[in-house]
């Protein structure tokens, strides 16, 4: 007995170091062969070991990518319950019957809503009267059945609400194919147009429908075609190419109707062209002949064209009108000059009100200005963690102008502000469900860290009241730094579950954006984008140096062009951070902008330089994350990314994590999830995409030994 018992515990315990053993193998990471490719330039020899992954066709980038996903779904295993929970938590804060604020255009009103249990959207319009019986576009749930990915855009009512022109992309690479629906009979017409931006704009006529079509490889908006109903696509007429291979072009109509606009544009230089919108066969008259370096945008009102430019070197713009009849840039005069401290964004146009959306020390602003010049005023806000902007507003003939508000603290409210009378009516609060939310029970602030060279950098902050600066508090960083976007503190419902787990979450308002007025985007491209990266590195040290935090407890993260932010700054300052999040991000800056083939590269150029020439490409590699990737211990990182990005190819993280892979020398976690059904936005459903945020989130809990 005693020996059948030995040998039973002695072939228990030989199974359970058998898969002990097992266990220790299948949690291994993946390793990616090495082909080396040597890739020169300029005399300069770099070696790419995972060039071979550039190419979605061949069945050993597949398997890498899904070896990767396999990997992770190992190592996250013991966090999906969490996961799960985190998910159904940050749903359940959400109306999930929830519907947008009607808007009235040319007799309709038009509205979006929700339903309960559904992630797609209802599109749907009543005539003249809220009260009318509902009329429903489009049910986006009953067209997404059997699709992994589906995107409906590009919505366009015809002038005699008859018709209505629609893109649609299945596969998340921003492809659509544009088609026509009668809104009398329900019927879908057989016109079909492929490989457009999914946009269109009808002609007067409501049978003539102008649209864009993309390059079939770089998927480059490069060409404006002229459709008529009824007719085959192939034979469409091409109205306008656009022949820069920097310069994207795109069509609409004015808010007036009365014209047809074909607008070009590069980072630096812009172009607009019209056609009178009851005369689609007629010939595109250009406004003012391109500049290099001179942008501007026109809306048309009445006689005149007025523009939003930065001629004579206005850098933070100025807004001048002209005649219809006299366009060109000698006939422009000031309606609003220049101002240092002012950034000019946009405006809206009314009968009797000009309505300007301004930025002053990173604060939005919305100025009124009567056209008789009898008013002028400011809609007043009270902090400085605000997010400010007006809405639609379609109409000319109105005293009400519709914006829309929210803080870091604050949901997002609709309003209708009356210029005459300044009575605001609130539309809509959006909800947060779930019986604990109270806006009382979060404070946020804006602070200002010193950066290297002495520049003050804004940070908004927000966090549960109570907090105590112990520099134990567990951080999120954000920040994007390119472009000149501006991320502006606003208020998410899902970013609770990290405020009520302890998180600070923080928007470091970097330069590269324009959240201090144009100069502050000027600072943070080209031959000075490292301050896009010192400048996060900076605010990060203030943090811990004003004890918010710890390096043991700060996070980073990023997406896209703030993805290349996350490389670049775990290269230069990789001990400053316990956790890094980079999303689809762009880190093989030099092999990408020379290769000219790939989407959205030569119209990049003006912001990270045209590496042909040789200043331009020994700059970007100094600081390409993949080409300084180094023998170095990294934080713990999640990198994410999609099969089909048609922004950042997803080769571009693949090789960047199979080099980090081989060379740090760390044992901290690095997981790479690639979306096998999505492209750059991830998944398409409005509940699909908080799975991703709660995979997110899980990872920096996780890392904070907080599991529920």
């Amino acid at each position: 007995m005693k020996t059948l018992l030995f040998i039973l515990f002695g072939s228990l315990t030989f199974a359970t170091a058998q898969n002990n053993s097992e266990l220790k193998q299948e949690i291994l990471p993946p390793k990616a062969k090495k082909i080396a490719e040597k890739l020169e330039f300029h005399g300069d020899v770099r070696i790419d070991d995972y060039y071979w992954m550039n190419n979605r066709e061949n069945p050993d980038v597949i398997d890498y990518l899904k070896r990767e996903n396999e990997y992770n779904e190992k190592m996250t295993a013991h966090t999906k319950e969490f996961q799960e929970k985190l998910f159904e938590e940050m749903k359940s804060r959400i109306k999930e019957d929830d519907k947008s604020v009607p808007y009235k255009l040319n007799g309709y009103w038009y509205l979006t809503r929700f339903e309960k249990g559904y992630d797609y959207p209802i599109y749907s319009r009543k005539k003249e009267s809220l009260d009318a019986p509902e009329e429903v576009m489009f049910n986006v749930n009953e067209m997404a059945e059997g699709h992994d990915y589906y995107s409906l855009g590009g919505l366009n009512v015809s002038e005699d609400n008859k018709l209505v022109a629609f893109g649609v992309d299945t596969v998340s690479r921003r492809k659509y194919t544009i088609q026509v629906k009668n809104l009398e009979t329900g019927e879908i017409l057989s016109d079909k147009i492929d490989n457009t931006t999914g946009g269109s704009t009808w002609a007067s006529d409501n049978k003539t429908l102008f649209y864009t079509k993309k390059d079939d490889q770089t998927l480059r908006s490069f060409r404006i075609y002229k459709h008529v109903l009824g007719t085959d696509a192939s034979e469409d007429e091409l109205v306008y190419e656009e022949e820069d291979e920097t310069f994207n072009t795109y069509v609409y109509k004015s808010k007036s109707w009365d014209y047809i606009i074909i607008g070009s544009g590069s980072t630096l230089t812009t172009e607009y062209r019209v056609l009178k919108a009851d005369d689609p066969n007629g010939d595109f008259q250009v406004i003012q002949d391109r500049e290099r370096g001179m942008e501007y945008s026109i809306s048309h009102f009445g006689d005149h064209f007025y523009i939003l430019t930065n001629k004579n070197d206005a850098t933070n713009f100025k807004l001048m009108k002209t005649p219809i009849d006299a366009t060109s840039s000698e006939n422009w005069t000031d309606v609003i000059p220049h101002r240092e401290d002012f950034l000019l964004e946009d405006i809206d146009i009314f009968k009797e009100y000009l309505v300007v959306s301004e930025r002053n020390n990173g604060l939005n602003k919305i100025r009124i200005i009567r056209w008789d010049g009898d008013k002028e005023y400011y809609i007043p806000f009270d902090n400085e963690t605000y997010t400010a902007y007006t809405s639609i507003n379609p109409s000319f003939d109105t005293e009400i102008l519709r914006y829309t508000y929210n803080s870091l603290t604050t949901p997002t409210s609709v309003i209708d502000f009356n210029m005459k009378t300044g009575e605001k009516t609130v539309l809509k609060e959006q909800e947060v469900l779930g019986g604990k939310f109270d806006k009382d029970n979060y404070t946020s602030e804006r602070i200002w860290a010193t950066a290297a060279d002495g520049t003050k950098v804004p940070v908004s902050l927000v966090y549960r009241k109570g907090l105590e600066k112990n520099g134990e508090n567990p951080v999120l960083q954000y920040a994007y730094g390119s472009y000149g976007s501006t991320i502006d503190p606003y208020f998410s419902s899902v970013r609770l579950s990290l405020l009520d787990r302890g998180f600070i979450y923080a928007i470091a308002h970097i330069r590269g954006g324009e959240y201090l007025g144009r100069n502050w985007y000027e600072e943070g491209k080209l031959f000075r984008k490292k301050n896009t990266f010192t400048d996060f590195i900076d605010v990060s040290k203030y943090l811990i140096e004003e004890n918010y935090t710890s390096s043991d407890h700060l996070y980073a993260m990023g997406g896209s062009a703030g993805g290349l932010l996350m490389g670049a700054v775990v290269n230069m300052a990789p001990e400053l951070y316990n956790g890094v999040i980079a999303a689809v991000p762009f880190v093989d800056v030099v092999t990408t902008m020379l290769d000219d083939s790939i989407p959205l590269t030569t119209g990049e150029y003006d912001e990270w330089g045209n590496p042909n020439n040789l200043e331009y490409y020994e700059y970007m590699k100094s600081y390409s994350p993949y080409d300084n990737v180094k023998a170095q211990d990294y934080p713990n990182m999640l990198v994410t990314t999609g099969l089909h990005d048609s922004q950042v190819q997803y080769w571009e993280p693949a090789k960047w994590v199979a080099k980090l892979r081989d060379l740090k020398t760390d044992n901290n976690k690095l997981l790479f999830h690639t979306n096998m059904e999505a492209g750059h936005g991830g998944a398409s459903g409005r509940f699909e995409a908080l799975k991703e945020v709660a995979e997110e989130y899980a990872f920096l809990l996780d890392l904070e030994g907080i599991t529920e």
